[in-house]
C-alpha cells in the first residue's frame, strides 16, 4: 500500500496568505515538507486548491513543479483540482507540463472542492455545481486519452478536432475522482474505471464502507476488473512522541479551525470531548503516536482493503518544526510498522 501527505496549505489565523511575506514563507515550508517526505520514501505528496485568505494554495501545479525540481522519486498530486470551476484544457497542459518536468510523477486527484468561493470568483453558477463536473470530467478524460479532441458540452466552448499540448510523460496522467461521501461520486468512479479517493473526516469511519462496495459494484457491472481498482483513504493526521502530547498541541488550533468552518456550514462549535472520541480508535482523526497512527491505517486497510493511504497534514498554528516531526515521524516510524504488518 501506498502512504503519502496532502495539505491544503493552511496559514495560521494571524497569518492570512494575502500577506506576501506569509504567503512566500508558507511557499517555502512546503516545499520543505515535500522534500521530506521524498526523503522518507514516502509515495505521494499532494496539494490542495482554495480561494481563500486562510489558505495558501490556489493553483497547486505550479507550487508542485517548483517541488519536481526539489524532490527525486515521489508522485506530486493535487488534492484536489476542483474541476468544475476550471478550464479542463489548461487543467491537462499545466499537469502534463508538470508530468514533463518531474519525468512522469503528476497526478490529477479530481472533485467539486469542499468550498465555493471558485465558482463566482471564475463565473460559474452554483446551481450547475454536479453538471460542471460531469461535462468537465468528459471532457479531461478525453484529452487525457487521444491528442486530437473532437467534444462539445453546454457550459464550455466546443472543441472540433483540435490538439491539447504538451503531451504528458506518461501514456496517460493518473486522474483520481476525490469524493466526500457522495454515492454518486462513487458510481461515477467506478463505472468510469478511475482511482478513488475517500476522504474521512467525520464519523466511524467503518460507516464508508458501503461506499466502498458502490464504488466497486459499479466497475464490476461496467466490466471492470475489480481486483485492479485503485483506493486511497485521507484523514486529517498528527503525530507527537506520546499520544497525550499530540491530542494537547493539535487540540487548540484544529478546533478553532473546525469551529470556524462550522460558523459557515451551520456545524456547532468543536467540544473536547468530540475532538477525543474523533481521535479514539474508532474515530477519523490520527492524532497520537506513531504506533496508534499506525495501528488505525492498519485496522481502516482491512475495512477498506485501499491500496493507498494519505495523511491530511493540519497546521492547526503549531510552530512548522513540530509539523515536520509529525511527517518525519509518519515516514520513519509508521510506514515501517504498516508495511510490516501488510506485506
Amino acid at each position: 500500500m501506498e502512504l503519502g501527505i496532502s495539505t491544503f496549505g493552511e496559514v495560521a489565523i494571524t497569518q492570512l496568505s494575502g500577506n506576501n511575506v506569509h504567503g512566500q514563507m508558507r511557499a517555502e515550508q512546503l516545499m520543505q515538507e515535500a522534500i521530506l517526505a521524498d526523503e522518507l520514501g514516502l509515495d505521494v505528496f499532494a496539494l490542495g486548491e482554495h480561494h481563500r485568505p486562510d489558505f495558501m494554495v490556489s493553483a497547486p501545479e505550479v507550487l508542485l513543479a517548483a517541488m519536481a525540481a526539489r524532490t527525486q522519486r515521489i508522485k506530486l498530486s493535487s488534492a484536489v483540482t476542483v474541476l468544475s470551476s476550471a478550464d479542463p484544457v489548461r487543467v491537462f497542459q499545466n499537469f502534463a507540463t508538470l508530468d514533463l518536468i518531474s519525468k512522469g510523477r503528476a497526478e490529477i486527484m479530481a472533485g467539486r472542492g469542499s468550498f465555493i468561493e471558485s465558482f463566482p470568483l471564475f463565473g460559474y453558477e452554483l446551481d450547475d455545481y454536479n453538471e460542471l463536473f460531469i461535462e468537465k470530467l468528459d471532457l479531461l478524460l478525453q484529452i487525457n486519452q487521444q491528442e486530437i479532441v473532437n467534444w462539445q458540452g453546454k457550459h464550455r466552448a466546443a472543441i472540433h478536432k483540435l490538439g491539447v499540448y504538451p503531451r504528458p510523460y506518461q501514456a496517460q496522467l493518473p486522474i483520481w475522482i476525490a469524493v466526500g461521501g457522495t454515492p454518486a461520486s462513487a458510481v461515477r468512479a467506478g463505472s468510469l474505471n478511475l482511482p478513488l479517493v475517500i476522504a474521512i473526516l467525520g464519523g466511524d469511519p467503518a460507516q464508508f464502507k458501503p461506499l466502498v462496495q458502490l464504488y466497486r459494484n459499479a466497475a464490476q457491472r461496467a466490466g471492470h476488473d475489480v481486483a485492479a481498482l485503485q483506493l486511497c483513504i485521507n484523514q486529517h493526521m498528527y503525530i507527537a512522541n506520546t499520544s497525550q502530547q499530540a491530542a494537547d498541541e493539535f487540540w487548540p488550533g484544529y478546533s478553532k479551525m473546525m469551529t470556524r468552518i462550522g460558523k459557515e456550514r451551520g456545524w456547532p462549535s468543536m467540544t473536547r470531548e468530540q475532538f477525543e472520541h474523533l481521535r479514539s480508535p474508532e474515530g477519523p482523526l490520527l492524532v497520537g503516536s506513531a504506533q496508534e497512527v499506525a495501528h488505525k491505517i492498519i485496522a481502516e486497510h482491512k475495512i477498506f482493503g485501499n491500496t493507498r493511504f494519505m495523511v491530511q497534514t493540519i497546521v492547526a498554528n503549531l510552530p512548522h518544526e513540530k509539523l515536520m516531526h509529525a511527517i518525519q515521524l509518519f515516514g520513519s516510524e509508521v510506514a515501517p510498522l504498516v508495511h510490516a504488518a501488510l506485506g
